[in-house]
């Protein structure tokens, strides 16, 4: 069948338009949620140039900072973030409390207490007359946030010991940043030493350890990266993208001939001097990241019985069937 001049024309300039259209298309815009820089952030915010192939391309990172983990359930649940690495704690809060059953688990961020890499600590000042955990009782100690990682793991050691806020201790918030200050001028008598806080130099001169993360609940996942479903399936492409890019980024990072330039990337972005990153980051004495971003969810399930078994969950979680790793498994496919 032969087609006239006229039809060829208009069949033409409607594959030029669709094919504006496409060309044409916007990035999409990835809102991720973070708390500590270095750690739960994302790489892509330290800019490395050339790893990232896809960012400005397929998609756009907005990074946006949050006190703790637990307040980023409600910017999710809200539309104000896409992504969120989550804490193992928070992750049961969001699919329990906020009736989030949607939520799904794309990738490691990174775990605590991997064999000899690091975990973190609980610090009192080396002239305390705290020696033992029991030595908290009528003492003050201070998280980020309830309910967040790290929060848990220090009233589950508490507990352990006869110990819960308000029944023989108390436990007030602030933010990382704001805890050594209020340690040092005797506020508080314990507080929660993340890195890269825990690597400052004045507070190793200052303080010490009094158990760390590891002690107190064993191996976690500490933070996972989610998202909810409805989002991933609508933006399958630029996640993807997004954790390749972010692969690539966490293998550069950890290739010891780059450690240098390591720290004078994330002394410049942070404002941080470089002593405080030169000793541990991306060495063993930071937290373990998977190399393909695989989350250890035999960890993560145990993390959350603790929880139940301490009285801070309800009801039982399968994190298998929250887990949706066809994202992460299709970028490091890419990114090797």
């Amino acid at each position: 069948m032969r087609v006239s001049r006229s039809v060829l024309a208009a069949l033409l300039a409607m594959a030029a338009l669709a094919w504006g259209a496409t060309a044409r298309a916007e990035p999409v815009k990835l809102r991720m949620g973070y708390v500590v820089p270095g750690a739960d952030a994302s790489l892509l915010m330290f800019k490395k140039a050339g790893i990232a192939k896809h960012e400005g391309t397929t998609y756009t990172l907005d990074s946006i900072h949050f006190q703790g983990t637990p307040p980023m359930i409600t910017a999710l649940a809200a539309g104000e973030i896409d992504l969120a690495p989550l804490a193992y704690s928070t992750v049961s809060f969001a699919v329990q409390n906020a009736g989030m059953g949607d939520l799904r688990i794309i990738s490691d961020v990174f775990q605590d207490g991997v064999d000899d890499y690091y975990s973190n600590e609980y610090m009192v000042l080396k002239d305390s007359p705290i020696r033992t955990v029991e030595d908290m009782k009528g003492h003050v100690a201070v998280t980020n946030a309830a309910g967040s990682a790290v929060d848990i793991a220090l009233r589950a050691m508490l507990k352990k010991h006869g110990l819960e806020d308000k029944k023989g201790v108390t436990i007030v918030e602030a933010g990382f940043p704001n805890m050594q200050a209020m340690l040092t001028d005797h506020k508080v008598d314990l507080m929660i030493a993340v890195r890269p806080f825990s690597a400052n130099p004045t507070l190793r001169a200052e303080a010490r350890t009094l158990f760390t993360q590891k002690d107190a609940i064993g191996r976690s996942q500490m933070i996972i990266l989610t998202a909810r479903a409805p989002f991933l399936q609508k933006n399958r492409a630029a996640v993807t993208d997004f954790l390749e890019d972010s692969l690539r980024e966490l293998h550069w990072y950890s290739d010891p001939k780059n450690h240098d330039e390591v720290v004078k990337i994330f002394a410049e972005n942070t404002k941080l001097p470089p002593q405080v990153w030169q000793s541990w980051v991306f060495t063993k004495g930071d937290f373990y990241r998977d190399p393909n971003g695989v989350p250890d969810l035999a960890a993560l399930q145990a993390n959350i019985e603790t929880q139940r078994q301490l009285g801070f969950l309800k009801g039982e979680i399968d994190v298998k069937k929250l887990a949706d790793l066809s994202y992460i498994e299709e970028a490091a496919k890419r990114a090797k």
